[in-house]
């Protein structure tokens, strides 16, 4: 037995020498698990120059979409774990789907490094201009008052603006009628007509129609204001604790990926965020940098999996 082991070990050396030595001595295959075009994959492409104008590394983003972004994580779960596939991963892929999802192919904690995060996008809370209410304590107050419950779009089982207000009603102990639609655009169509009374969105779906005045941004559901809509409160400053809920990214890697390519990656990609060059780049998605240690991204998508899938769980939320 001992000697097998011997033997498992001696062939690995080759894999973690070629991979700390000169590394990186080719291109690096970045996993986005989304189409091209959306918000993951932007990230994902000014992650990739920015590591060739700062460290002189060639990464090329690959998108492998499918299942909520767990076809794509689950290939660099499988990948060989030499620091030459990583992947990006984000809110629902790392901490929704392990819940929302009956078979996941793989476990985010178990089967993936954790390199560090990217950056953070709050959702917007809007109501039509011609809805009631003024600001965040009026739209509360009714709820708890309505006598039916007062109605949310969201684009989907599972996404995270569907379960903030999933959360938003646990906390006020008040029923908020979810409605799935397909896709952002129905819900505000149906939110200037008045047949939905809420949605809690991306900012890119709701800025230009709240600058124009066809929508009312009652709050924000980041810890603090978001730079991006400082007049905009959060939901804590209207009474209610708990409720915080972003769309976050950040780099993973296979499991066993060796530990000085994972601080490798951290170093440069902390680098880069402390750029002007790339915060001016993430602000134009309305999102802010967030980087991490390793230590720190585990344990941040540990507590948003725990709180994510307790919502998950205790709404009985199923894929359609």
């Amino acid at each position: 037995m001992k000697r097998r082991l011997f033997i498992g070990a001696g062939l690995a050396l080759p894999m973690v020498a070629r991979a700390q030595g000169s590394y990186p001595e080719r291109a690096i295959r970045l996993v986005v698990p989304f189409p091209p075009g959306g918000g993951t994959d932007t990230i994902s492409r000014e992650v990739a120059g920015q590591m060739q104008a700062i460290a002189n590394w060639t990464v090329v983003p690959e998108n492998r979409p499918g299942a909520g972004g767990n076809i794509g994580l689950d290939a660099v779960a499988k990948a060989a774990p030499d620091g030459y596939t990583i992947g990006m991963g984000q809110t629902s892929n790392l901490a929704i789907n392990p819940t929302l999802y009956p078979n996941m192919p793989f476990h985010p904690t178990r089967d993936l490094a954790f390199v560090s995060l990217i950056a953070a996008q709050p959702l917007v809370l809007v109501v039509g201009k011609q809805a009631p209410w003024r600001d965040m304590p009026a739209l509360l107050a009714a709820i708890r008052a309505a006598r039916e419950p007062l109605t949310a779009g969201h684009p989907g089982n599972g996404t995270v603006g569907h379960l903030c207000g999933e959360l938003l009603s646990r906390r006020l102990g008040a029923e908020i009628t979810q409605v799935p639609y397909r896709g952002a655009s129905a819900i505000v169509t149906d939110l200037l007509a008045g047949r939905v009374d809420m949605y809690i969105g991306t900012p890119s779906t709701v800025r230009g129609l709240v600058a124009g005045g066809e929508l009312r941004a009652l709050a924000v559901t980041s810890g603090e204001r978001s730079p991006f809509l400082p007049e905009v409160p959060t939901i804590r400053e209207a009474g209610v604790e708990g409720v915080v809920a972003e769309n976050w990214t950040g780099i993973v890697a296979p499991a066993r990926t060796p530990a000085e390519v994972v601080r490798r990656w951290n170093a440069e990609l902390n680098r880069a965020l402390a750029g002007e060059e790339m915060r001016a780049k993430l602000a134009q998605d309305v999102s802010v940098p967030r980087g991490s240690t390793s230590d720190e991204f585990r344990a941040f998508v540990e507590q948003e999996t725990e709180k994510w899938g307790r919502i998950v769980r205790e709404a009985r939320i199923q894929l359609t």
